[in-house]
C-alpha cells in the first residue's frame, strides 16, 4: 500500500506519516517546509518533524509544494492507494494579513492535488483535512449559557453535519478551507472519486509547535514553561473539544479501509473532551505547577465562542471513537514540551 501525505512535516501530517509507516505502508511525505515562515518564527518547527520522519525507512520525504503540478505528479508517481491532504495555511490571523497567499495554499493547492490525483490515480481514496471554521459565525446562533469559567451550549450537545456553511462570516481562512471542502465533495460527485471531508475541531498532540496565531493548546504549554506571556482574545470562557492527533489518524484510516464511496464528517473530541481557555490554564497549572501570565484583548473576527463536535455520525458510520482523553493527552504534550524545551528558545 502506498499513501501520500501532503503537509507531511506538520503536526497532523507527521502523525499520519508515522502511523501508516508503522503499519508498513510505503509513505510519501510532501511538504514545502514554510510553516515557520508563515508565522514569522525563527524556530525550526516543521524542520524538527521533517528530520524525525527520517527515522522511518519506508517514509520518502519530498520537499515540494502542493501548488506545483509537477511536484504533486512526481510525488504520486505511478499511483497511490490513498492521499491525506493535510497541507494548508492553518492560521486565521495569517489569512487576514495575506488572503491571497491563504487562498493560493488552501483553495488552489487542494484543487491541484485533486486534479493530479484524478490524472494519475483516480481510484485512490482522498482525505481532506477541513475545519470547523467552514461553519463560520453560524455556530454562534446556537444559544449559550454563561458559566463561571466557560460557555455551554443550551439545548444541543454539539455541532453536526447539518449546520449551514453559507450566509455567514467565516474569515478568509474559513472561506479558503471551504473552497477546498467543496472541491473535494465535487470531485467525488462528478468524477466518481473516493473523497472524504473531515471537518476538524481542535487537534493537538506531541510534535505540535504552537504560536499565538495557531495551535493554542501547545502554545499555552510552551508559554508556561518558557515564562512567556499569553494573550487571550475574548474572556477566556470560549470552549473547544480537543482531539488527540493519533485518534484523528485512526478516523482517516477507517475511511480509507471502508467501502464508502464518499463522506463528510465533523470530527473532534466530542462533548466528553471539552475545555475552555481558562479551564485549560488550570489544567496546565495542575500538571506543571505553573501557568503563563495572561492578558485579555478584544475578540478576534469570527471567533466562535463555543465549538463542540457532535461525533455521532463518524462513530456510527466509521465505527470510530477517541481513545485518548483530554487529561491524558494534555499530560503527554506537557511531557513532550518539557523533554524538548531547548527547541523553543
Amino acid at each position: 500500500m502506498r499513501i501520500l501525505v501532503t503537509g507531511g512535516a506538520g503536526m497532523v501530517g507527521s502523525h499520519c506519516a508515522e502511523y501508516f509507516a508503522k503499519k508498513n505502508y510505503q509513505v510519501i511525505a510532501l511538504d514545502n517546509l514554510m510553516r515557520s515562515e508563515i508565522f514569522g518564527s525563527d524556530i525550526a518547527t516543521v524542520e524538527f518533524n521533517w528530520k524525525y520522519l527520517a527515522n522511518y525507512k519506508n517514509i520518502k520525504r519530498i520537499k515540494a509544494d502542493v501548488r506545483n503540478e509537477k511536484d504533486v505528479l512526481k510525488a504520486i508517481g505511478s499511483g497511490v492507494d490513498a492521499v491525506i491532504h493535510a497541507a494548508g495555511q492553518p492560521g486565521v490571523p495569517s489569512s487576514v494579513r495575506d488572503p491571497k497567499e491563504d487562498f493560493s495554499i488552501n483553495a488552489f493547492g487542494t484543487l491541484n492535488v485533486l486534479e493530479c490525483l484524478r490524472q494519475k490515480s483516480k481510484n485512490a481514496a482522498f482525505v481532506y483535512c477541513s475545519t470547523n471554521k467552514v461553519y463560520g459565525e453560524n455556530v454562534d446562533k446556537i444559544p449559550l449559557d454563561e458559566l463561571t469559567k466557560r460557555y455551554a451550549y443550551k439545548g444541543v450537545k454539539g455541532v453536526d453535519e447539518s449546520m449551514l456553511t453559507d450566509l455567514t462570516g467565516h474569515t478568509p481562512y474559513g472561506v479558503s478551507k471551504l473552497v477546498g471542502d467543496l472541491y473535494t465533495q465535487e470531485y467525488g460527485h462528478i468524477y466518481g472519486m473516493r473523497t472524504c471531508v473531515f471537518r476538524m475541531s481542535c487537534i493537538y498532540g506531541i510534535r505540535q509547535f504552537g504560536f499565538e496565531d495557531q495551535g493554542w493548546v501547545a502554545w499555552f504549554i510552551i508559554a508556561a514553561l518558557l515564562n512567556k506571556p499569553v494573550v487571550i482574545y475574548g474572556n477566556g470562557k470560549q470552549v473547544r473539544d480537543l482531539l488527540y492527533a493519533e485518534d484523528l489518524v485512526r478516523a482517516y484510516e477507517a475511511f480509507i479501509e471502508s467501502a464508502l464511496g464518499a463522506g463528510i464528517f465533523n470530527i473532534g473530541g466530542g462533548p466528553e473532551n471539552t475545555t475552555s481557555l481558562l479551564e485549560f490554564l488550570d489544567k496546565v497549572y495542575e500538571i506543571l505547577g505553573k501557568k503563563p501570565e495572561f492578558t485579555f484583548k478584544d475578540w478576534r473576527p469570527s471567533d466562535q465562542k463555543v465549538y463542540i463536535t457532535d461525533t455521532e455520525k463518524v462513530k456510527k458510520v466509521l465505527n470510530w471513537y477517541p481513545k485518548v482523553g483530554v487529561e491524558e493527552g494534555i499530560a503527554r504534550l506537557c511531557d513532550w514540551v518539557k523533554a524538548n524545551k531547548t527547541i523553543f528558545g
